[in-house]
């Protein structure tokens, strides 16, 4: 039984998912997984909000374009989380990692496959929730070893690491406008 309240009165705005008491119907690993892509969304709509369409495709500074990084955090969480359940990459998914820099969509096309990327993950990560975390799980064709924990932790952490890259990519644009 949970010992957080079933949901909390603080604000989004002023309190980091991990802190609302939300989610608590997930075991603790997985909710935290969660709300690191529930901070991930956060931080990208703000920090994205006021770029053109041009901007978000630009590469300042020779930085990765804030397009490539919302790709490859829609893109990678599947891959992982493929990783973690014990299956090898589709055909799709290899593809769609080939395609991840090239482009020309819209922002508000790439925030909705990022969007529903983390829809689709949620379900995903509440199902291994309740797994043994320590089970083991190959990556790739070398199957590089992990475990269904340590997948999802790197959908956390990986997914975090490149929000902050659109962050920094997003304040550099916005500053560069003079």
């Amino acid at each position: 039984m949970s010992t957080f309240p079933a949901s909390s009165s603080v604000a989004p705005s002023s309190t980091e998912p991990w802190l609302r008491g939300t989610r608590t119907d997930v075991p603790a690993a997985g909710r935290a997984v969660l709300h690191a892509l529930d901070l991930a969304t956060e931080d990208i709509h703000k920090w994205t909000d006021g770029l053109n369409d041009l901007e978000v495709h630009a590469q300042p500074l020779g930085l990765p374009s804030v397009a490539f990084h919302l790709r490859h955090i829609a893109r990678s969480v599947d891959r992982i989380l493929a990783y973690a359940e014990g299956s090898q990459l589709t055909p799709e998914q290899l593809s769609g990692l080939k395609a991840e820099k090239t482009g020309d969509e819209p922002r508000a096309d790439l925030l909705a496959e990022v969007e529903g990327s983390f829809a689709n993950a949620a379900d995903r990560i509440r199902a291994l929730a309740g797994a043994d975390f320590e089970t083991f799980r190959g990556v790739g064709r070398k199957h590089l070893p992990t475990s269904i924990g340590g997948a999802l932790i790197h959908v956390a952490d990986h997914t975090q690491r490149h929000t902050g890259q659109i962050v920094t990519t997003a304040k550099v644009l916005k500053a560069l406008r003079g």
